[in-house]
């Protein structure tokens, strides 16, 4: 077939027959773009929005096209988190910051630990390479999956709370090793090239980021409750489930203003019981700066109810945003009630430590805490049959 030398201008309406030209493959990528970003807007109003819009960005990713979406009005997806900074005793302090992120997208909420795939790390500018629900589990070849490496600064500087990092260190995992518990709730993890890889699977971030420990990094967080009562001191009924309302003592933080239980680092040799106690003394009854006298009265009525039979509502796995693929959060959580209202009910209450404000706060689902304590609080109200 003879074909001119010299090209026809080419109309939007009237693609010359024998071959498709450089303009009009031009304006299909264009029109094949906009239709993408289009469907990108509508689904983010439908249920199953963050499955498809996570494939969506990831294959837009791959492709080398833009893959940020953001919407006003969405609600930030993860909430703020404890994580260590510089520390002046052994107990791990968070850092100043908040991390209240928007999801440009977000793997499925049924998905494992969705808040640990976040699209930028915490207390950082580092993305996570972008991990889709079916690639997170180990089991799964993903030979594209290139996770960048972070470590925050602070860890790096070796605190007491801190590992050094791997190859001049030779940690015991799956192990109590000497004073520090190597081991997860979870199971046995696995180890890959010296280093411990996340039980719950990928998150698009290696090295240990805001975490001190290779592995798990356990913490504990105590629930203390009281009935709510009137001024006779009979309980209070909800008015719509009927059932007696509880109390919980709960902190506001500093770092990102959300309301939460306290709770902190177990410290290295220190028992769970007792990392409960002292953080909560710490945080919501600021024992650290109490008169001496003070202090000794506090400490009698804390140790006795600590001392109860606390109910356990949580052991396990936390989703946390500072969870790395070498470094991941686990926790105990522990109510400790008290039924007579004549321990810590009547104890002042005084923010300290970690804590902008505390007091005592109805449990019912309507109220907005950080993290999973909304699930301990559940677990809670459900074992004591109250309201929530």
């Amino acid at each position: 077939m003879e074909t001119s030398a010299k090209a026809t201008p080419l109309s939007a309406t009237s693609p010359r027959q024998g071959g498709v030209l450089p303009g009009y493959c031009m304006f299909l990528c264009f029109e094949y773009c906009r239709l993408i970003f289009s469907c990108l807007r509508v689904m983010q109003h439908l249920v199953l929005r963050p499955l498809w819009i996570g494939r969506l960005r990831l294959a837009l990713t791959l492709l080398g096209l833009p893959r940020t979406v953001c919407t006003a009005g969405v609600r930030p997806a993860i909430s703020c988190s404890k994580s260590h900074s510089f520390a002046t005793s052994q107990t791990a302090r968070p850092v100043s910051t908040s991390w209240c992120n928007l999801y440009g997208t977000m793997p499925s909420s049924a998905a494992p630990h969705t808040k640990s795939r976040c699209p930028q790390y915490p207390g950082s500018k580092v993305e996570r390479f972008p991990v889709p629900d079916d690639k997170v589990d180990w089991s799964q070849n993903w030979l594209q999956y290139n996770p960048v490496s972070h470590t925050n600064p602070a860890v790096l500087k070796m605190p007491e709370w801190a590992d050094p990092d791997i190859g001049s260190f030779h940690p015991q995992f799956n192990a109590v090793d000497g004073c520090v518990d190597r081991t997860s709730f979870e199971g046995s993890y696995k180890i890959e090239n010296g280093k411990p890889l996340n039980p719950l699977g990928r998150t698009g971030v290696t090295g240990r980021g805001l975490l001190g420990r290779w592995g798990p990094n356990h913490a504990a967080d105590p629930i203390v409750t009281r009935w709510k009562v009137d001024a006779k001191g009979a309980k209070m009924n909800h008015a719509v489930s009927k059932r007696p309302i509880l109390q919980f003592v709960s902190i506001k933080r500093k770092d990102c203003g959300e309301w939460a239980i306290p709770g902190g680092m177990v410290d290295a040799g220190e028992q769970v019981s007792l990392t409960l106690q002292r953080e909560f003394s710490e945080e919501a009854l600021n024992s650290l700066d109490a008169p001496a006298t003070e202090r000794a009265k506090t400490h009698e009525r804390i140790t006795k109810l600590f001392k109860s039979s606390g109910l356990q509502v949580f052991k396990g796995y936390v989703d946390d945003p500072r969870n790395t693929d070498n470094a991941w959060m686990e926790t105990v959580a522990v109510n400790f009630h008290d039924e007579s209202g004549n321990s810590v009910s009547e104890l002042p209450l005084q923010a300290g430590d970690d804590a902008g404000q505390v007091k005592w706060v109805d449990v019912d689902s309507s109220f907005p805490l950080y993290a999973s304590h909304s699930h301990f609080l559940e677990e809670v109200a459900k074992e004591r049959k109250a309201h929530w």
